[in-house]
C-alpha cells in the first residue's frame, strides 16, 4: 500500500532540491573559491536572482518517488544528482554550440573563458556523482545505490552519443531523416528525463513492473518535451522559449525542418536548402522559410507528434497504477506546462 500523500507544492520541491545542491557546491577549500563561484553562477544559485530554469528533471524524479512513498525528501540526493548532471552537459553544450547567452544572461564560457568553463562542467559532473553517495547515508541498500549509479552512467553515455549525433549531422551536408532525428533526441533529451523518473521509482519500490512503467512514462514525456521545444523554437513566443532569435535564425535542423525536407518536392527542397545555406538570412528570408515549413505540413506534423507522445506518457503513468492523486495532479501540471503545443 502507498501512503496518503499531502498536496505537493512544486515551489517547495524546487527549494528543497536547491538546498541539497547548495550543500554540495559550498566552497570545499578557500583556494578554490573561484571554482565554486562559477558553479553557483551557472546554476543561478549565486544570489543574483537569475533564473535557473524550471528544474524539470529533479521535480519529475521527486514526484515519481513521492507518488509511491508519500514523501519526497529521501530522494533529494538523487534529484540533486540529476540536476547537476544536466547542467554539466549544458556548460559543455554552450561551448560546443558557441552560445553566448543562456536564460537571459551571459554563458559561463563567455565570462570566464573556455578552459575554466570546461573545468566547471567537469566539476558539476563529479559533484553529481558525489550526490548519489549520500543515498547510502540515508539508509538505501547498496544494491539500490549501485543500480542507480549504473543508470546514471548509462544515461550520461547516451547524452554524449546524442550530442555526437547532433554535432555530426549539423556539420554534414547530408540531410538527416526523421527516423534518425527521433533516435538522436531519444539519447540527448528523453534519456535523462526517463532516467530521472526511473530513478525516483527504483528508490521507492522493488516492483519491476512499476519501475518499467515509470521509465516508459519518462521516455515518452522526454520525446514530447523536445518536439514541443522544436515547435516553440519556430512558432512560439520568444518570451516562452527564452530563445532570441528563433531556431530559424540559428538555422537549426529541428523536426519541422527535417520533416519538411523529407516531404518537399525538388523545387521546394532546393529552395529550403538554399535559404538554410544563407549565412545571415534577412527577415524576409526567415519569413519565407517559415511559410515553406507551414505549407509543407511541418507545423501540423510536429504538433501532432507532440500530442501523440504526451498522450502516450499519460497512458503509461495511468498504467503504473500506484500514483497518488496529488502527485498525479502535479505531474499532469508539469506535462501541461511544458507540452503546450
Amino acid at each position: 500500500m502507498t501512503a496518503t500523500i499531502p498536496d505537493l507544492d512544486l515551489v517547495e520541491l524546487i527549494a528543497d532540491t536547491e538546498g541539497e545542491i547548495v550543500r554540495l557546491v559550498r566552497d570545499r577549500d578557500p583556494s578554490t573559491h573561484g571554482l565554486y563561484e562559477m558553479v553557483r553562477y551557472h546554476l543561478a544559485l549565486d544570489g543574483s536572482g537569475a533564473s535557473g530554469g524550471k528544474r524539470l528533471r529533479p521535480l519529475l524524479g521527486l514526484l515519481a518517488f513521492a507518488s509511491i512513498t508519500g514523501d519526497h525528501r529521501r530522494a533529494l540526493p538523487g534529484a540533486a544528482a540529476v540536476e547537476l548532471g544536466h547542467n554539466f552537459s549544458l556548460v559543455h553544450d554552450d561551448i560546443e554550440d558557441g552560445d553566448r547567452e543562456r536564460r537571459h544572461r551571459p554563458t559561463l564560457w563567455t565570462v570566464h573563458g573556455v578552459p575554466q568553463a570546461i573545468n566547471t562542467g567537469d566539476t558539476l559532473f563529479s559533484l553529481s556523482r558525489i550526490a548519489l553517495h549520500r543515498l547510502t547515508d540515508l539508509g538505501f541498500p547498496d544494491h539500490t545505490v549501485l543500480r542507480l549509479m549504473r543508470l546514471y552512467d548509462e544515461t550520461c553515455v547516451a547524452l554524449c552519443e546524442g550530442q555526437y549525433l547532433d554535432i555530426a549531422t549539423s556539420q554534414s551536408d547530408e540531410p538527416m531523416s526523421v527516423e534518425a532525428y527521433f533516435d538522436m533526441i531519444g539519447r540527448k533529451t528523453a534519456a535523462l528525463i526517463a532516467a530521472s523518473i526511473e530513478a525516483g521509482a527504483l528508490l521507492a519500490t522493488d516492483d519491476e513492473a512499476v519501475i518499467s512503467r515509470y521509465r516508459a512514462f519518462g521516455w515518452a514525456l522526454g520525446i514530447a518535451f523536445q518536439i514541443n521545444d522544436d515547435l516553440l523554437g519556430i512558432w512560439g513566443k520568444e518570451q516562452a522559449t527564452g530563445k532570441a532569435p528563433s531556431d530559424v535564425m540559428h538555422k537549426k535542423k529541428t523536426l519541422p525542418v527535417i520533416y519538411a525536407m523529407e516531404q518537399a518536392g525538388p523545387e521546394d527542397r532546393d529552395r529550403l536548402g538554399a535559404l538554410y545555406a544563407t549565412a545571415d538570412p534577412s527577415p524576409a528570408e526567415v519569413t519565407e522559410i517559415v511559410e515553406l515549413l507551414e505549407r509543407l505540413g511541418a507545423r501540423d506534423y510536429t504538433r501532432d507528434q507532440a500530442h501523440r507522445y504526451r498522450d502516450e506518457a499519460l497512458a503509461e503513468l495511468g498504467a503504473a497504477g500506484v500514483v497518488q492523486p496529488a502527485a498525479r495532479a502535479r505531474l499532469e501540471e508539469i506535462i501541461v506546462s511544458v507540452i503546450s503545443a
